[in-house]
C-alpha cells in the first residue's frame, strides 16, 4: 500500500478561484432521537476559506441557512474534537443552493439522508456502486481502525521502540489486505469519473485520485471536464496537481537542488550529470518504502559500476533520529541520503516552501522514484502517479543490460 501525503482535512481547501456570486441554501433536519445539542456543520465558502455554522436540535429538528458560491461537500458534527480527527458521529453530504432536507430514524447524522441536491444524488450513485467492495472492505477497516488505536495510546504512553513494533508490523499487514479492495475502488471510481465528468462530486474525486494517476490518464479526465467545471473550486486544484505531477514525469527536466546530506557533507544534484539518478521519495515510517529497501540495494549493487547513482529523499524532517537509524538498519547507508525540506508551518499557511524538494516532483505518495538520465532529463517515474516495480527494473534493463 502506498501512503499519501496529503492529508483529508475536515473542510477540504482549495486553490485560488475564479469569484461567483454566492447563492441562498436551506437545509431542514429531522434526525429523530438526536439530542437536544448543538449540531455544526463545515462547508468551503471559497478558494481558500470555509465556514462553520451552528444550529440547536430540539426534538431531532434544526434548520441551517447559507450562501454557496458552488455544490461543495459538508460535514455535519456535534463534537468538534473529535471531528477534527474524523471520529464520533459525523455526516457528509453535497450541498447546493437549493431548498434540502436532511432524515434519519436512528439518531445518528452518520448515514442521514439529504433530498434536494442533485449533487447528492451523484453521490448517492458512487456510493451504489462501491456498496459490495465497502462491504468486503469493512472488517479490515474496523480492524485496522482498532489496531490503530492501540498503537496511538502506546505512543502516547511512551512505550519502546520494541514494544510498538508488534502493533507496526500489525497495521501493516492489514493494510497489505485492504489494498486489493483500494484497486477495486479505484477502478469503480475511474467508471464513475468517466460516466460523470461534469459532476461536482468527480471534480472533488478527481481532486484526490490524480495525484497517483499517470499523467496521461489524469489530463485526459481533466480535458473531459467542462470549462466551468474546470474552473471550478476542484477543477483549478487539479490543474495545479497535474502541472506538479508533470514537472515530476518523464519529458520533464529534473529540478536541481542542493541539500546537506545524513552525513553533514553538501550534496548537489548538479553535480551527479553524466549519470542516471533514481531519487528515491521514502520515509522511515513507510512500511512498502522499507520492504522495498532490498530491491533497491539489489539495483544498487547491480549497476552502481555501470554510473547508477541513488539519493534517498526522506519525508523525516521532524524526525532525524529515526531517519538515521532507518537507513542503517537497512543497510542503504551505501548511497547518499537528504531530507525533503519540509516545513508544517508553512504548508498549513498555504505559503511556498522552496526549500522543499518534494513538491518539484508533484511528489504526493510514498514510495515514488523518479529516474533521472545523464543529462537531468526525467526517463522513469516509479509509485505515485507512475509505473510499478517492474516496470522500473524493465527500464534499468534497457539501459544497462542484463
Amino acid at each position: 500500500m502506498k501512503y499519501y501525503l496529503t492529508a483529508l482535512p475536515l473542510i477540504l481547501l482549495c486553490t485560488q478561484g475564479q469569484a461567483q456570486t454566492p447563492q441562498p441554501f436551506t437545509l431542514k433536519a429531522n434526525i429523530k432521537g438526536l439530542p437536544d445539542r448543538y449540531v455544526y456543520l463545515s462547508y468551503a465558502t471559497g478558494s481558500e476559506t470555509y465556514r462553520t455554522d451552528s444550529a440547536l436540535s430540539k426534538g431531532g429538528k434544526f434548520t441551517i441557512s447559507g450562501q454557496l458560491i458552488q455544490p461543495v461537500e459538508g460535514r455535519m458534527y456535534m463534537d468538534k474534537k473529535a471531528a477534527m480527527y474524523g471520529e464520533g458521529d459525523m455526516g457528509s453530504f453535497f450541498m447546493e443552493a437549493a431548498d434540502m432536507q436532511l432524515s434519519s430514524g436512528n439518531g445518528r447524522l452518520k448515514g442521514a439522508k439529504l433530498t434536494g441536491s442533485k449533487t447528492q444524488q451523484e453521490q448517492d450513485i458512487l456510493d451504489a456502486m462501491r456498496a459490495p467492495v465497502t462491504a468486503k472492505l469493512k472488517p479490515l477497516s474496523d480492524a485496522f481502525n482498532k489496531e490503530n488505536k492501540e498503537y496511538i495510546a502506546g505512543m502516547k504512553a511512551k512505550k519502546s521502540e520494541a514494544a510498538l513494533e508488534p502493533l507496526k508490523k500489525k497495521l501493516d499487514k492489514i493494510k497489505e489486505q485492504m489494498e486489493p479492495y483500494y484497486e477495486e475502488m479505484g477502478k469503480i471510481d475511474k467508471t464513475f469519473i468517466d460516466k460523470y465528468p461534469n459532476s461536482y462530486v468527480t471534480a472533488q474525486l478527481l481532486r484526490f485520485r490524480v495525484t497517483g494517476m499517470p499523467l496521461r490518464e489524469g489530463e485526459a479526465a481533466y480535458a473531459n471536464m467542462s470549462p466551468e467545471m474546470q474552473q471550478s473550486m476542484h477543477g483549478r486544484a487539479i490543474r495545479k496537481e497535474l502541472d506538479g505531477l508533470k514537472a515530476g514525469s518523464p519529458g520533464s527536466i529534473a529540478h536541481e537542488f542542493t541539500k546537506t546530506d545524513i552525513t553533514g557533507q553538501t550534496l548537489h544534484l548538479a553535480d551527479f550529470k553524466g549519470k542516471y539518478v533514481m531519487l528515491d521519495f521514502w520515509a522511515s515510517w513507510c512500511g512498502p518504502c522499507r520492504k522495498g529497501n532490498p530491491h533497491l540495494k539489489a539495483l544498487y549493487t547491480k549497476y552502481q559500476s555501470k554510473g547508477f547513482e541513488i539519493i534517498g529523499i526522506s519525508d523525516d524532517d521532524s524526525n532525524h533520529d529515526a531517519w538515521k537509524k532507518a537507513v542503517s538498519q537497512d543497510g542503504i547507508g551505501i548511497w547518499r541520503h537528504v531530507l525533503r525540506g519540509l516545513d508544517w508551518q508553512k504548508r498549513q499557511k498555504n505559503l511556498p516552501n522552496p526549500e522543499d524538494v518534494s513538491d518539484y516532483y508533484g511528489i504526493h505518495s510514498l514510495p515514488t522514484k523518479i529516474l533521472i538520465d545523464p543529462n537531468g532529463k526525467i526517463i522513469g517515474r516509479y509509485g505515485g502517479g507512475g509505473e510499478d516495480d517492474e516496470a522500473m527494473d524493465r527500464k534499468m534493463e534497457e539501459i544497462f543490460g542484463m
